[in-house]
């Protein structure tokens, strides 16, 4: 059964049913040959890995960067750092908040100063996780390079941020939604595309 969204108003009391539309982008297949590309790229782009770290943002970054990771392990033959970032406390949403945020931990277990340094995370929005994890980043050292790498790009930048590495463009609405799943958090593997279209059954109930 759908859920419901019940509003009311000084006229009367309506229901509306929410139905959702899911697209798949990737499935588990697509998600491997997306990682190996991506991989690649990272490769080609740095000539190499000398001097190459990659941090994840947590939660799906932090594992989308260590397959990066053990994939440009297997086409180089060389093991590369790989860390993984909080950003709860770096967020500018948190202000007028009444819930105590999840803290996860950081954990980046080499020093990040003079590294090319790939950011790596599942989604790219509006910048602003992004813009946290950079501030994150510098408050632990300072990198010679960063690049960003996401596995989608979905547009709306409400800051001046652009992926180095994408594993694929795709053009949304505001009232969608990307959602990215993976084994290690979800125990399945695939992205989708969530169309939510509200008012698709408006009921009156009774005059108030």
């Amino acid at each position: 059964m759908p859920p419901f969204l019940l509003s009311q108003d000084r006229e009367a009391f309506f229901v509306y049913e929410i139905s959702m539309k899911k697209t798949k982008l990737f499935d588990a297949a697509g998600l491997r040959r997306t990682v190996n590309r991506l991989a690649h790229e990272v490769v080609e782009k740095n000539k190499g890995v000398d001097n190459l770290a990659l941090v994840g943002i947590r939660t799906r970054g932090d594992y989308l960067a260590r397959r990066i990771a053990a994939k440009i392990e297997e086409i180089e033959g060389k093991a590369v750092q790989v860390g993984s970032l909080d950003i709860t406390l770096y967020r500018d949403d948190l202000h007028g908040r009444l819930e105590q945020p999840q803290l996860k931990s950081t954990e980046i277990l080499f020093d990040v100063s003079g590294k090319v340094l790939v950011l790596v995370d599942d989604v790219l929005f509006t910048g602003r996780t992004v813009r946290a994890a950079l501030n994150a980043i510098m408050d632990i050292g300072r990198p010679a390079h960063i690049q960003l790498l996401v596995l989608v790009d979905r547009g709306h930048r409400e800051l001046p941020v652009k992926a180095d590495f994408a594993g694929k463009n795709v053009p949304t609405s505001m009232k969608q939604q990307v959602q990215v799943l993976m084994d290690e958090a979800d125990g399945e593997e695939g992205v989708y595309l969530i169309d939510e279209e509200d008012g698709a059954n408006e009921q009156k109930e009774k005059k108030q």
